[in-house]
């Protein structure tokens, strides 16, 4: 038996197609086989067609899973594989963009290979299993899962999709961005940015040869010793990358805020609020941000000798509370143009929380104290040198004139003035002081993603050294990250978890004495209702029939 399909011409020209449950019966007496109808389904184009012919399928399948065709005399289960997640990842390809914009590019450069589905490969494999490209040609395509168009793809042309990459990145992402701000309906007033580093296990920095695109500098996650480069992010309010930048290793944050503010502006946001935190605060970034009327809301660092310190956190005034655990004051500073406005925040929770730890420290410092200053000892020995010296210490202690180390009594209230508080800055008077405590908040969006593409996605290690494959990594680990995050936001789930249950479908591969199944296994209730929060319909029972 087989799905049949007739073709009808009518007299104003229009073809209209019929479906019918067919077989073929020998006809003994003309010597040929002839179709027999069994059933006539109806109309190709009729929606309740399909969902009749859908709904039989599903019942065909419950009686016939890959383990019943299976124990079939000449049936045999060659292979299965996880393949709901890569259904999934595959669907959001599509939705956001990403497989456009690849075709476009490919069109355009005349590839002899398939550039879209090796893009689409590397992006999967950061989303599902993170490796390197070699093992991701050599073992996860070839032997752990299946993805559509992936066998004629050899490694090089993996390698060579990167470089396609990193040459069209720009333009790709703001595609992307126009694209998911009218498909999510995405806030885009607001712009998240902040940077962190990626180190690299090699000895010396690069040259000129290399861009000099790995260079020491500090390091945000300990790793001075070591080459690094510096990557920005631009998320939304609700997490969604739109954009990122590489920049050399010895970048230091402050410096990269006119770049930023010249590619969004390229963009031409209608209106766009720069959200950065302390370590992006200086004299010339804000007059970047604020030229052509561009808006800023910043964090400040707080120091005892500087304006906010002195003039800031020492103004009186009431607290207004305006979420748990975050209460707000407003403070302006000068008058006319050169008026600045700022908002001290507190929070009550994180006050106690840093006293905790202080008090913690201090008697932990009172026993190493009284070890390094008993009688007889060198008040310049090496121990007390590394104690002074120390990052974690030295800023509680202080020497008397004989040179011995004591605690800091008045370093001690200074710290405690500043316990549970924060300070932002902003140019933007039509937003509240609460607005702008919450939405500075918001700026742990960011360091979610940061902590999404070091653990989940696996950033690093990197296994390229050349500045283009450096940059083409990044940017499909941040693509591999968005998809993760539109799945988040569908489903309200972590990625791992929704990963997790939609790996449940399977794709067998089976074999039959007339030819190859490629089948997918009916979705389990929870695999089911991933995909009905993402909207995306059940996969194909049959992928391929190979006679």
């Amino acid at each position: 038996m087989y799905l049949r399909e007739t073709r009808q011409k009518r007299a104003d020209g229009t073809v209209v197609s019929y479906l019918q449950l067919a077989e073929n019966v020998w006809m003994p007496a003309k010597k040929r086989s002839q179709a027999k109808i069994l059933v006539n389904f109806g109309r190709a184009d009729d929606p309740e067609t399909l969902d009749r012919l859908r709904r039989l399928a599903r019942s065909l399948l419950r009686r016939a899973n890959p383990e019943a065709l299976a124990a079939q005399e000449g049936w045999k289960l060659v292979d299965a594989w996880p393949h709901g997640h890569l259904y999934a990842l595959e669907k959001l390809w599509e939705e956001v963009g990403l497989r456009r914009g690849f075709d476009r590019i490919s069109r355009a450069g005349g590839n002899r290979y398939d550039l879209e589905r090796a893009v689409f490969a590397m992006v999967a494999n950061r989303a599902v299993e993170p490796a390197s490209k070699l093992y991701c040609f050599e073992q996860w395509l070839r032997e752990d899962v299946r993805v559509d168009g992936a066998d004629a793809l050899d490694l090089q042309h993996l390698y060579r999709a990167m470089d396609v990459v990193e040459a069209n990145v720009d333009t790709i992402e703001e595609e992307l961005f126009h694209h998911l701000a009218n498909l999510l309906n995405l806030d885009v007033e607001l712009v998240f940015y902040d940077t962190t580093s990626l180190h690299f296990e090699v000895d010396d920095p690069d040259g000129d040869d290399n861009e000099g695109l790995r260079q020491r500098g500090y390091s945000k996650n300990g790793r001075g010793d070591a080459p690094q480069v510096v990557i920005g992010l631009a998320v939304t309010r609700d997490g969604f990358p739109i954009r990122h930048w590489v920049f050399p290793g010895n970048t230091v944050d402050v410096s990269t805020v006119a770049k930023v503010k010249e590619d969004l502006r390229g963009w031409k946001l209608s209106r766009c609020v720069f959200v950065g935190d302390a370590g992006m605060v200086s004299k010339d970034n804000l007059g970047t941000l604020a030229k052509g009327g561009g808006r800023y809301i910043v964090g400040m660092p707080i120091r005892r000798d500087d304006e906010v310190g002195r003039e800031v956190l020492s103004r009186a005034g009431r607290y207004a509370e305006v979420a748990p655990n975050l209460r707000v004051k407003e403070v302006v500073v000068g008058d006319g143009e050169r008026r600045r406005r700022y908002v001290v925040c507190h929070n009550e929770v994180e006050a106690t929380r840093q006293k905790a730890r202080r008090d913690a420290l201090v008697a932990d410092l009172e026993l190493q104290l009284e070890r390094v200053t008993a009688p007889g000892s060198d008040a310049h020995s090496k121990r007390i040198c590394d104690l002074v010296a120390s990052r974690r210490y030295g800023r509680f202690l202080r020497k008397t004139r004989g040179g011995k180390p004591v605690i800091d009594k008045t370093a001690l209230r200074e710290a405690e003035r500043y316990d549970g508080k924060f300070v932002i800055t902003t140019n933007d008077d039509s937003l509240s002081p609460g607005d702008l405590a919450l939405a500075y908040k918001q700026l742990m969006r960011v360091e979610e993603a940061w902590r999404t593409l070091k653990t989940g996605l696996a950033i690093r290690p990197v296994y390229h050294h050349v500045a283009r494959r450096i940059r083409a990594h990044i940017a499909i680990s941040v693509w591999a990250l968005l998809l993760e995050r539109v799945a988040e936001h569908r489903c309200g789930d972590t990625w791992r978890n929704i990963r997790d249950d939609l790996r449940q479908i399977k794709l067998a591969r089976l074999s039959t004495p007339d030819g190859e199944v490629w089948q997918v296994t009916e979705p389990r209730e929870a695999a089911a209702e991933r995909l009905k929060n993402l909207g995306f319909e059940n996969p194909s029972p049959v992928v391929r029939v190979d006679g």
